[in-house]
């Protein structure tokens, strides 16, 4: 770790920001890693310098419980004893799919009928990312909707966990209701 700080640190670290609330800067990067069971993982800004600590609670005020590696993100930071430590969440973006061949089950679909359709209210029902898949409920809705893993990293996140709010769009496949898109709950609010 490059950080200067232990991993065995990281439970001691507090969760509130240790001086004033004020963001001593706005810091453009990408997500190095994050482990949502440790509850943190570290950014790196494209500026260079220390990692950045991303405490679990930041991301979960930003309304998403994970968020994928290489994903692009805005922070604004607060210098604090023990580094950097990322105090907000201003944007994240997927991190970029390359030659990612798309999954059999939306080759049909284009980017435009993905965005097309209708963001829907869900809560997770279970999500084991050992096996890649999941299921969600939709408010109103009978059936679930699958959840491959591919589509959570597609769309910046990398976990979820059972009562997790999110927004979904999912299409109808061969073999059911699936989600093409999985964003924070916040964006089915827009």
């Amino acid at each position: 770790m490059t950080t200067g700080m232990a991993e065995s640190d990281m439970t001691m670290l507090d969760t509130t920001v240790e001086h004033s609330p004020k963001a001593d800067a706005r810091v453009s990067g990408y997500v190095k890693w994050f482990d949502p069971a440790k509850g943190f993982g570290f950014l790196v800004s494209d500026e260079g310098g220390p990692d950045i600590l991303l405490h679990a609670n930041v991301l979960r005020n930003f309304g998403q419980g994970s968020v994928a590696d290489n994903a692009r993100i805005v922070v604004d930071v607060q210098k604090t004893a023990r580094g950097l430590q990322a105090i907000e969440i201003i944007e994240i973006t997927p991190p970029a799919q390359g030659d990612v061949a798309p999954l059999e089950d939306f080759s049909g679909v284009s980017a435009e009928e993905i965005a097309a359709t209708p963001l829907e209210p869900a809560r997770v029902k279970w999500f084991d990312k050992a096996k890649g898949f999941g299921f969600a409920n939709v408010y109103g809705r009978p059936e679930d909707v699958f959840i491959h893993i591919e589509v959570l990293r597609r769309s910046g996140l990398s976990d979820l966990f059972p009562g997790e709010a999110l927004a979904l769009r999912a299409i109808q496949s061969k073999r059911g209701r699936m989600a093409v898109e999985v964003l924070a709950w916040e964006a089915g609010l827009d």
